[in-house]
């Protein structure tokens, strides 16, 4: 049901921005990758928890590796969500670009 949802949701995105099918396609593969890191990140975040309240030396020894792992998932999420937002004022600029309606009230989209 999710993916229907999240497809219903590109889609009348697409409609309102005249996006064409390949960009949606990005977008939901975009998002698809961040949650399953986020979902991968939780797992590595029950796992931590486990072994810090084991309190053993080997468990423990192990976090370190996890940690490291967690934060190069988050630092991937960051960069996908960096991408996606590129990706996403550069559509919404292509799609205001090519609306002939003849007014000037366009929102642009500026990077700070």
């Amino acid at each position: 049901m999710e993916s229907k949802m999240e497809g219903d949701v590109f889609s009348g995105f697409g409609e309102r921005y005249q996006m064409d099918g390949k960009v949606l396609q990005n977008f939901q593969k975009s998002f698809v990758q961040v949650q399953d890191i986020l979902d991968q990140n939780r797992l590595l975040i029950n796992e931590i928890n486990q072994n810090h309240e084991s309190k053993q030396a080997d468990h423990l020894g192990r976090n370190v590796g996890l940690i490291r792992e967690l934060n190069n998932n988050i630092r991937t999420v960051a960069s996908l969500y960096g991408d996606l937002s590129h990706s996403f004022a550069r559509s919404i600029d292509a799609s205001s670009e090519g609306e002939s309606t003849g007014t000037n009230n366009q929102k642009r989209f500026r990077s700070g």
